[in-house]
């Protein structure tokens, strides 16, 4: 049995194709969603990252800015520049690129960030009332996998969905949108003992851990579904995630590449998010 692949970046481009007519619909009622990125230093991975989202925002209509600081900007520069964007009515959408140089906080970074405006989804307000099930902007990759089952007809309801791996940014928020979906959840991380006992009970596997190849195609029940999250370099400096994707897809019932699988989901729920904040904004406006 070989898997089904499931094309990320088609579904992506399906969801962004949506997108460009809820802007232009949005346009034409005098509102046009506004992104701002802030980026702090030279890190190589952050600047493609951002030129991506760039593209993609120019992609669908959304309005771009991306404010770049060089790497000795203080923290209380940078909390000026989130504040001064918290309050500028044309952006409905505040990104600050990670990771950022040592001497500057994350946490108190992504806490200056207006709940209201926090498209990635990082804010303790906006993760927690994920947790308790209300409203909120979702970190965007684990919920561009939601999406990404979604429209791919899988249902996770009644099914146990097993998170390798416990970030903030990825396995947390995986779990908690999975029991949204009324799946029964198993969190995995580096201290499990005998990982490979929970992850063959899996009907569904998240593998978020960083790791290069790190689940073979033993560690799978026949049948699952595998969503790889990772994004490595193998020994060749080939891209790769965190399953070895060419021994996995003789035994998944449907898998995710890497590249073309989750990573075209994280931007394009990024676009969601922002146009999101437009709609809510324009309700908040109309409700007064």
């Amino acid at each position: 049995m070989t898997a089904t692949i499931i094309d990320g970046k088609q579904i992506a481009k399906d969801i962004r194709q949506e997108l460009k007519g809820e802007i232009e619909a949005l346009k034409q009622k005098g509102m046009t969603p506004g992104l701002a990125v802030i980026l702090v230093g030279e890190d190589q991975a952050s600047q493609t990252y951002v030129r991506n989202k760039d593209k993609a925002c120019v992609e669908v209509g959304i309005h771009s800015e991306i404010y770049r600081y060089p790497a000795d900007l203080t923290e209380a520069e940078l909390l000026e520049k989130v504040q001064e964007l918290n309050e500028d009515e044309n952006i409905h959408g505040i990104l600050v690129q990670l990771p950022l140089p040592s001497h500057i906080s994350e946490d108190k970074v992504i806490d200056a960030i207006s709940p209201e405006k926090d498209v990635d989804g990082f804010h303790p307000v906006n993760v927690g009332k994920m947790s308790i099930g209300k409203e909120a902007f979702y970190s965007c990759t684990p919920y561009g996998i939601i999406k990404m089952l979604e429209k791919e007809n899988i249902s996770l309801e009644g099914k146990h969905v097993v998170v390798v791996g416990r970030s903030n940014i990825v396995g947390k928020p995986a779990a908690l949108l999975s029991l949204q979906e009324s799946a029964t959840v198993t969190v995995c991380h580096s201290r499990t003992k005998d990982l490979s006992s929970f992850t063959k009970q899996a009907d569904v596997v998240i593998a978020a851990v960083g790791k290069a190849k790190f689940l073979k195609a033993e560690d799978f029940k026949p049948g699952a579904i595998v969503i790889d999250v990772g994004m490595n370099r193998d020994e060749n400096g080939k891209l790769c995630g965190d399953v070895d994707f060419e021994s996995a897809k003789e035994v998944a019932g449907a898998i995710t590449p890497v590249p073309g699988g989750v990573g075209p989901m994280t931007i394009t729920m990024l676009l969601f998010n922002t146009v999101q904040s437009v709609k809510q904004k324009s309700a908040m406006v109309a409700s007064k």
